[in-house]
């Protein structure tokens, strides 16, 4: 069994969101989708966006590996620019 050094907590509750809504940001899908930015109530952070690991996989750059239960996902630059200000430094 391999240790890691950190585990994502599938129990940790959504708290509250970085950044601007979907709507605000004129990302929405609708029922369809929206790129998101969330803060758990443990403080790790979750991301909604489109799972883009097969077409990444085969042309990872040196020191970037993505462990068979991780996913590669895209946002919009807008998405997370518009999260920065809620992010801490630290």
């Amino acid at each position: 069994m391999t240790t890691r050094g950190w585990e994502a907590d599938p129990s940790s509750p959504l708290l509250r969101r970085l950044g601007k809504t979907p709507a605000e940001l004129g990302t929405t899908g609708g029922e369809q989708g929206c790129p998101d930015i969330w803060e758990l109530e443990n403080g790790d952070i979750a991301v909604v966006g489109r799972d883009l690991t097969p077409f990444y996989l085969n042309r990872l750059p040196p020191g970037l590996t993505v462990a068979p239960d991780e996913r590669i996902v895209v946002i919009p630059r807008r998405t997370a620019a518009a999260a920065k200000a809620d992010i801490p430094d630290a």
